[in-house]
This record gives C-alpha cells, sequence and structure tokens, in this order.
C-alpha cells in the first residue's frame, strides 16, 4: 500500500495535465496554466514523499515521466500551437500557412518526449540536470499567452505575439530541453543556507520579479536560473 501512495499523487499530476488540455482547447489560458502549475506540484510531491516513505519503483518511474510528458510536454506544445495558430490570423497570413505553420508547436512535446526518455537513463541526472526540465518549461511556454492576453503590453505583445518568433521559440524549446547545459536540481535535501545559496537566491529574484513583472516575469526567471547553475557550476570546478 505504501509503495502505491506516490503513484496515486502522480496520477494527480496526470489528471491535471488532462484537465489543463481539455482548457488548452477552450483557449481558456488562464484555467489551463491553473492545473500545469497544479500537475507540476504534484509531481514534485511525489518525489518527496516517495524519498520520505522510500517507496520506490520502476512503476513509479515511468508512470512519472508518463504524466509529466502530457503535463509538461503534450500541453505546452498545444498551447504553442494555438498561440501561433491565432499568430498568424492577426498577421493575416495566407490560409495555407495558417494550416500548416501551427505544428511547428509540435516540436516541444517531441523535445520533451526525448528529454524524458534520456533522464530516465542518464546517471548524471540523478541529482541535477542536464538540459532545462520538462516542468521549467512549460510554466516558460504557458506564460506567454497570459503575457499576450492578460497583461497586454503593446512593446512586449509586438515582439512576442509575431508567428515567427513564436516558431523560433518553439524550436529554441526542443533543443534546450535536450542541450548539454548542467542545471541544478530545486529539490532540498535539507534546508541551511550552505548547501542550498543558489536554490535561494532564485527563489528571492523569483519572487521579486513576480511582484515587480507579474507574468513577464517568468520568461526571465528561467533565463536567470540558467545562468545561475552555468555561474555556479563553474565555482564548483
Amino acid at each position: 500500500m505504501k509503495k502505491n501512495i506516490p503513484n496515486f499523487i502522480t496520477l494527480l499530476n496526470l489528471t491535471s495535465g488532462l484537465i489543463a488540455l481539455y482548457f488548452i482547447f477552450q483557449q481558456n489560458w488562464n484555467l489551463s496554466a491553473l492545473f500545469v502549475a497544479l500537475g507540476i506540484f504534484f509531481d514534485y510531491l511525489d518525489g518527496f514523499v516517495a524519498r520520505s516513505l522510500q517507496a520506490y519503483s520502476k512503476v513509479g518511474l515511468e508512470l512519472d515521466s508518463l504524466a509529466d510528458m502530457i503535463t509538461s510536454g503534450v500541453v505546452p506544445a498545444f498551447t504553442m500551437f494555438f498561440l501561433i495558430k491565432e499568430s498568424l490570423i492577426q498577421h493575416q497570413i495566407s490560409e495555407k500557412t495558417v494550416d500548416l505553420l501551427p505544428f511547428a508547436g509540435l516540436f516541444i512535446a517531441l523535445g520533451s518526449a526525448y528529454r524524458l526518455a534520456k533522464f530516465n537513463v542518464d546517471e548524471r541526472q540523478t541529482e541535477s540536470f542536464i538540459g532545462l526540465p520538462t516542468p521549467a518549461n512549460a510554466i516558460f511556454i504557458l506564460s506567454l499567452p497570459l503575457i499576450i492576453f492578460t497583461q497586454q503590453i503593446e512593446s512586449i505583445n509586438q515582439i512576442i505575439f509575431q508567428p515567427y518568433f513564436l516558431i523560433f521559440l518553439s524550436l529554441l524549446s526542443a533543443y534546450i530541453l535536450n542541450a548539454e547545459i548542467p542545471l541544478f536540481s530545486l529539490k532540498f535535501k535539507n534546508f541551511t543556507w550552505r548547501n542550498n545559496p543558489e536554490k535561494y537566491i532564485l527563489i528571492a529574484v523569483s519572487l521579486l520579479l513576480l511582484i515587480v513583472l507579474r507574468y513577464l516575469a517568468v520568461p526571465f526567471i528561467i533565463i536567470f536560473y540558467i545562468l545561475l547553475s552555468i555561474f555556479y557550476k563553474k565555482q564548483s570546478k
């Protein structure tokens, strides 16, 4: 019974991702982002519970990847699909292009699938990450419609809400997921400053940026996370 508790939490992650996917097709960006955030919380929680109960299993590992594929792979891919499609319509691009180019967003799902498969067999990623984790990438992609349609900063929208820029982001996303970039894990083994300075710095900067920039803070947080990881990796050598 004990070993199935983390699996139940993982299924809550999967359920959240499926509900988020439903809201993506309704183009309800707020609720889709909410359920993705909930799924990512369950993704963190299942690992924490598994470590606390010593309830690891091969089934749990595979189930976790399958749930992440939906919540942090398929959902952001279709988010980008609809963003590209809406952008093409608004910019009055030809009908044939509107039908074809949105599928570029699905590269995010392909990159996520490959990253999750690599993660399960890569022994270098037991304590840290190589390449951007799928939850972080999902948060980045889900922030885009919130920035575009909720904050509506004209100068920012003119940059982001361009179809070819969104296609570029889709390809960049698939690459960053699998790039040989070392990134620290956000999981705490203890809460001392000595063992977690980079995590506390990231949390503090993230909170400050969110207060000042709201949804626009998310892309900057992801970039800061990558740069901070590279800095601490160099410091540890």
